[in-house]
């Protein structure tokens, strides 16, 4: 008797694997089975075993931002499925590929009241590239090029532009487990994908590169802004600041914050009385999303004429700032505008505002901070950006680790950054950078604060079994460290330690032993560095615990900007 269930899942996981899928995520389920063995006996496919759903969804937002390919997540029917949902929303406005795969029961037992069952079409809304209810397997006649056809497609809708998540809502009837020999349907000769579909950025037109070129001849005080989710190529960066003349602003995760026109001080300096209203920029070229400091898109108001760039078609212009928008390939377009612009350009005046600015400030700040024995949260950013090796990748937590990364980081080659930036949430950030050291074939650190480490607190208990390691760098200062720089913290004291501040006074190094993970306080500032070598070194996942107080913490942050500003008047 034959078992179109289990035909179809070994179909379904060969053409996924023929089309380069090579990371699967699943936590267990009975609905899910077909699949789940599917993906256990294929080759080609290594399978990432997670006990909650949460878990296996953001390892696989973490492995498809680290690699660029789509990574597949499976989960078996009802709730199981809506715990997916915020590492789909992520996948979605980080422009991760994931496919999500759902069990379903068949369709007569749905709002019958049937165990497990619930209203999974269309579950996630339009944070999908593609939603397809696969219907229940049904052997024999074209079934073989439906469900080939089908998995092709789902990699190029995940794929994009915009790379994003994919659901496939697939219904499987009992018997779950296989009890005859089955074989996937036949597909194309000698492995070939079954559609193979391939979606080039696309290049600049002449009429593109001419007009950005002479909007840029037209604006010798320039600035190229670059936020994460389009990295232009080092080569292409470098050779348009050098034609332009231009300063280049970069959030770290962009992987533009580099090379000789490089500034990394710019929400200390916006933030001195004066100077931003004195380095108003002529025209502003921004490349990918928004950047981070708050100082720095603020200053970007629609009074400043902006030509946005993004090769997925997006519109990531949240102040509604930009006269002109671009849908091409940021590292085509750097290059060819550096061409036409044919000599070196810009106003070497303004250039050399801006880097003497940028030299001020960061003698300012490293002085300062280097000065203090207690391992201030900005210093723990910046001496770990400094410190991992060449190769390395740095997982950024939200709230606070992503700021302080912006605000103190030197520009550096050689160090690739995940964050999820797309709808900027805490949730899921431990299950996110072990899926990062999945894929990535290199070392992995991980810094983020203490009420994030604890929200994946399930992923942190099963860190210690996953064979590639992730140094966790966690800045603890028992509460919600952000909201001392907001609003918030203007409340009556009890009222914000209460709704705000939310202190947990849990012990985070009890918490690793019981996940068989070492833990190490760092209590002085100068011992970060090489706590993160040995931790390193040691080739094991650990944690490294760096205690804080929150009060004492934003005053440090403003008293840094105080010494930006101390040193741009003494400059003056």
């Amino acid at each position: 008797m034959s078992d179109p269930g289990r035909e179809f899942a070994l179909t379904l996981v060969d053409e996924l694997a023929r089309g380069g899928l090579r990371d699967a995520c699943l936590a267990p389920g009975s609905r899910s089975t077909p699949l789940a063995l599917a993906f256990a006996e294929h080759p080609r496919v290594r399978l990432h075993v997670h006990l909650d759903e949460r878990a296996a969804a953001f390892f696989a937002v973490g492995a498809a931002k680290r690699s660029g390919r789509p990574v597949a997540v499976l989960c078996t029917s009802g709730t199981a499925a809506a715990n997916f949902h915020p590492a789909v929303l992520e996948a979605h406005h980080g422009r991760a590929p994931l496919l999500v795969l759902t069990a379903d029961r068949p369709p007569e037992l749905r709002d019958t009241g049937a165990n497990q069952t619930v209203d999974q079409l269309k579950l996630y809304g339009a944070a999908v590239r593609w939603f397809c209810e696969v219907g229940l397997p049904v052997g024999g006649g074209a079934s073989g090029a439906y469900w080939r056809s089908l998995g092709a497609r789902a990699l190029a809708a995940a794929a994009g532009p915009p790379a994003g998540p994919v659901h496939l809502n697939v219904a499987f009837t009992e018997p779950l487990v296989p009890g005859e020999p089955a074989a996937a349907a036949p597909g194309r000769p000698g492995g070939a994908p079954w559609t193979a579909s391939v979606t080039l950025p696309r290049p600049p037109e002449e009429a593109e590169v001419a007009g950005l070129a002479a909007r840029v001849r037209d604006a010798p005080r320039g600035l190229l802004v670059a936020g994460w989710g389009a990295p232009p190529a080092p080569a292409a960066l470098d050779a348009f600041a050098a034609a332009s003349g231009w300063p280049v602003l970069a959030d770290p995760l962009s992987g533009a914050r580099r090379g000789p026109h490089a500034v990394s001080t710019y929400d200390a300096l916006l933030r001195a009385p004066g100077f931003a209203d004195a380095h108003r920029p002529d025209l502003v070229l921004r490349v990918g999303a928004a950047p981070t400091s708050k100082a720095l898109a603020g200053w970007l108001d629609a009074t400043v004429p902006q030509v946005l760039v993004d090769p997925d078609g997006a519109w990531p212009d949240p102040g509604r700032a930009a006269a002109v928008r671009l849908v091409v390939d940021p590292s085509a377009l750097l290059a060819a505008a550096a061409k036409a612009l044919t000599s070196s350009g810009g106003d070497p005046a303004w250039l050399d505002a801006w880097a003497r600015a940028e030299g001020l400030a960061r003698q300012a700040v490293d002085r300062l901070v280097d000065g203090w024995d207690e391992p201030f949260e900005g210093r723990v950013a910046r001496d770990l950006v400094a410190g991992l090796p060449d190769g390395a990748t740095l997982v950024v937590g939200s709230s606070m680790p992503v700021r302080d990364v912006d605000a103190f980081a030197r520009p550096r080659d050689g160090l690739a950054f995940v964050a999820n930036r797309g709808a900027s949430g805490i949730d899921g950030f431990v299950a996110t950078a072990l899926g990062v050291a999945a894929v990535a074939g290199g070392p992995v650190a991980a810094l983020c604060g203490d009420l994030t480490f604890l929200h994946d607190a399930t992923s942190v208990l099963g860190a210690g079994r996953r064979p590639q390691a992730v140094v966790f760098v966690v800045c603890d200062n028992d509460g919600g460290g952000i909201f001392s720089f907001l609003p918030q913290a203007g409340l009556p004291a009890d009222r914000f330690e209460e709704l705000f501040g939310t202190p947990h006074g849990l012990d985070l190094a009890g918490l690793a032993a019981v996940a068989g993970l070492d833990a190490q306080r760092v209590t002085r500032a100068g011992e970060l560095v090489p706590a993160l070598d040995k931790a390193l070194a040691a080739g094991r996942s650990s944690v490294l615990l760096v205690p804080g107080e929150r009060p004492r913490n934003a005053a440090r942050h403003r008293e840094a900007l105080d010494a930006v500003a101390a040193a741009l008047r003494a400059e003056a």
